[in-house]
């Protein structure tokens, strides 16, 4: 195909799942109610974690940070794919696909390391408790926060900048919810195998080593807890990772079917589903599935809702 010129001005077309559903406006209504739920479930949660003292350790501090994050990357996906519908102008700018792309790599990348993070944390305060601490003291803490931003922004830009010099064809419509390298790289018109294969790399090296580590944390976290005498400190364990647990299973399967797994074993209708597990779904479940069984989380929110929003009784 003759290319047509893809710089700055240039607009393309999100042909996302709304656009290729039988019920349009049921998803619609579902992706709204899902993203306010991710609202106010991740936003209260960073209140409580921010306002309630006995909350201020380092596995909150962490907990914060992911739902920060899975905060900011759904509302880069989400409100502009249901006005996009309910306006039905579903084109995004060259610039605005640039900038998409490059916060929702931002983002996938700093959660990715996080959740690596806060298992590390876990296998910390559950097979070395006494020097929980020292290991995880707010300096550390700190380092493991600004190492998921910094290294996740760095690979962002470099990805996002080579992505987008490329020539794409005639047709301007990204069959996908959102700017994404994949779905993006089928419209070049030229050959992009090589650069596949660093996106290929760059998805394996940013997810499998952190996934590793992980399945490791938790796997001698696993052998400390089956011998622990405490029932109840048994119990409060397993609760506590096997949150974690589902939290990962949840984001690392979505993305390395996205960015691990060849194109050739998955079709663009896969990837819009996909896509929307890992930028909708998952950020509205996120704070439930920590919060729900945690007895701490619960508390803390029954504490601060009771101190700032509940009106004093007027002294009779």
């Amino acid at each position: 195909m003759e290319p047509w010129n893809s710089t700055l001005g240039t607009d393309f077309n999100l042909v996302g799942i709304l656009d290729d559903s039988g019920s349009p406006e049921l998803l619609c209504a579902t992706f709204t109610a899902l993203y306010t739920l991710a609202l106010i479930s991740n936003g209260l949660l960073i209140l409580v974690i921010t306002m309630d003292a006995r909350l201020h350790v380092p596995m909150y501090f962490l907990l914060g940070q992911l739902s920060l994050m899975d905060l900011l990357f759904t509302s880069v996906v989400t409100p502009k794919a249901v006005i996009d519908f309910l306006l039905r102008d579903n084109t995004i700018s060259f610039e605005g696909c640039s900038l998409q792309m490059f916060l929702a790599l931002t983002l996938g990348g700093a959660e990715d390391l996080l959740l690596a993070f806060m298992a590390y944390d876990r296998y910390v305060a559950i097979c070395h408790p006494l020097n929980y601490m020292i290991f995880m003291r707010p300096s550390i803490c700190w380092l493991m926060v600004a190492t998921s931003w910094i290294l996740a922004s760095l690979m962002a830009l470099g990805y996002t900048t080579y992505t987008m010099q490329y020539s794409y064809c005639k047709s301007r419509n990204i069959r996908h919810l959102l700017c994404e390298i994949p779905p993006l790289l089928k419209l070049a018109c030229e050959d992009t195998s090589k650069y596949e294969l660093m996106v290929y790399v760059m998805g394996v090296t940013f997810l499998i080593p952190p996934l590793a580590a992980i399945l490791a944390s938790y796997s001698l976290i696993l052998f400390t807890v089956l011998h622990m005498p405490s029932n109840e400190g048994r119990k409060k364990a397993l609760v506590t990772c096997s949150s974690h647990l589902i939290v990962v299973g949840m984001f690392y399967g979505a993305a390395t079917f996205m960015y691990v797994l060849p194109s050739s074993f998955h079709s663009p209708r896969q990837d819009n589903i996909i896509s929307v597990f890992y930028t909708i779904v998952t950020p509205a479940l996120n704070p439930l599935i920590y919060s729900l069984r945690n007895k701490e989380v619960t508390g803390a929110l029954i504490r601060v809702l009771g101190r700032y929003i509940v009106p004093a009784h007027p002294t009779l």
